[in-house]
């Protein structure tokens, strides 16, 4: 599936708004800002456009991408000045690193941005800059730093006496394999101007592939620490009966309404890794691949039974991992959040549908030891004073710059 299948036919319009409109090859190649001795041209501000665009991210409107492109050059000459280059292994790191957000590998995700006009250049470029910039601001001011036991304490105090906080939530998510997807995508923009639970619960039972479908997509009260970590900043910015945006994963878009939301006395637990298994079904949602996935469901108890069931087929047949929470892909993070250990949930695919995700919790691991807690909260400490070292730095070398226009 390609990257504009993954985020949505929105972001494909937008590409091809932009191959749509004639430029002169001259013209691409002109200046259009100058920052110090170096140039942004028009090409660059394209394509970080189009690159911006078609991985659904905020920023891409032409002003937003000069701005941005003007404090690389400023980050770019700073770390030139310092004699900071980046390895060709760091590079390599990076690529893969954020190749892997998009469940494609490194060849696979440069290929995709090929495809939809994304030079390579232009991915390098903004992976080089912002990796050798934390270099550059962690060895500038990274020694500067000595984190305290009272400012530890004082962290831990804060995060914990503020209680935690639990949300009402109704989804729905519907399967969008590749010849389906561009109706899915209008579908999903009209499932979003939703008025009412009603309304959305109504679109739910009709549309939504998940086992909620048949209480119109309404979940129980669930801890927002517990919830897929793309969904938790999504839903804190709505009001209750409002509804996300369409929120495009592998297969299939999914959308969310909160229905209500509430703090509790109790603090929130934090979750160190979360265990899971997924058993690959051939046939998808068809009722082959159904009946399938319903006779393992009544001889499957525990993860490890899968172990049995995958015994003596293709290594790929069963993956079972234990990761951090902001690790684990969407769909299946935000399936496994409705999950208690050894249940199960057959609402997701691959393979552009032909595959069912027979996906099972294993379990948990909550972040409670002592010292892991403390260790989190000095190196949550360091980064926000790096981050404030590192604006205001640039803001230092945007004062100091000469940034002029043609």
């Amino acid at each position: 599936m390609s990257i504009i299948k993954r985020l949505g036919t929105a972001a494909a319009l937008a590409v091809a708004t932009f191959s749509a409109a004639p430029v002169a090859a001259q013209g691409l190649f002109d200046p259009v800002v100058f920052v110090n001795d170096d140039v942004v041209t028009e090409y660059e501000v394209e394509q970080r456009q189009r690159f911006l665009t078609l991985l659904n991210a905020p920023g891409s409107s032409r002003e937003a991408v000069i701005e941005t492109l003007i404090d690389e050059r400023l980050r770019a000459q700073a770390a030139d000045d310092a004699g900071l280059t980046l390895t060709p292994e760091g590079l390599e790191a990076g690529i893969a690193e954020f190749a892997a957000r998009t469940n494609l590998e490194p060849d696979e995700f440069i290929a995709q941005l090929e495809q939809n006009g994304v030079d390579r250049a232009t991915l390098v470029s903004f992976l080089s800059v912002g990796l050798t910039w934390r270099d550059l601001i962690a060895g500038r001011f990274g020694r500067r730093l000595q984190i305290s036991e009272e400012e530890i304490d004082r962290a831990l105090a804060s995060s914990t006496s503020s209680g935690g906080i639990r949300v009402l939530v109704s989804e729905i998510i519907i399967p969008a394999p590749a010849d389906r997807r561009a109706e899915v995508e209008e579908l999903a923009r009209e499932i979003g101007l939703s008025q009412s639970e009603a309304e959305f619960s109504d679109y739910a039972r009709r549309f939504s592939a998940t086992a909620s479908r048949t209480s119109g997509g309404r979940l129980p009260w669930q801890p927002l620490a517990q919830l897929a970590p793309v969904l938790r900043p999504l839903l804190l910015s709505l009001a209750p009966g409002d509804v996300t945006d369409p929120l495009p994963l592998p297969d299939a878009v999914a959308l969310f309404q909160l229905r209500d939301i509430q703090e509790t006395s109790a603090a929130e637990r934090a979750y160190a890794s979360v265990e899971y298994a997924a058993y690959y079904i051939p046939g998808g949602l068809s009722p082959a691949g159904l009946a399938a996935a319903s006779d393992l469901r009544a001889e499957t108890d525990s993860c490890d039974d899968l172990f049995a069931t995958a015994q003596g087929q293709p290594e790929e047949v069963l993956v079972r991992e234990a990761l951090p929470p902001a690790e684990i892909p969407q769909d299946i993070a935000i399936e496994l959040s409705k999950l208690d250990p050894g249940e199960i949930s057959t609402a997701l695919t691959r393979n552009n549908g032909q595959t069912l995700v027979f996906l099972m919790l294993c379990g948990r691991t909550a972040a409670v030891n002592e010292e892991v807690e403390r260790e989190d909260a000095a190196a949550a400490i360091r980064s926000r004073t790096l981050n404030n070292y590192s604006e205001g730095y640039l803001a230092q070398l945007r004062a100091d710059a000469r940034i002029e226009t043609p």
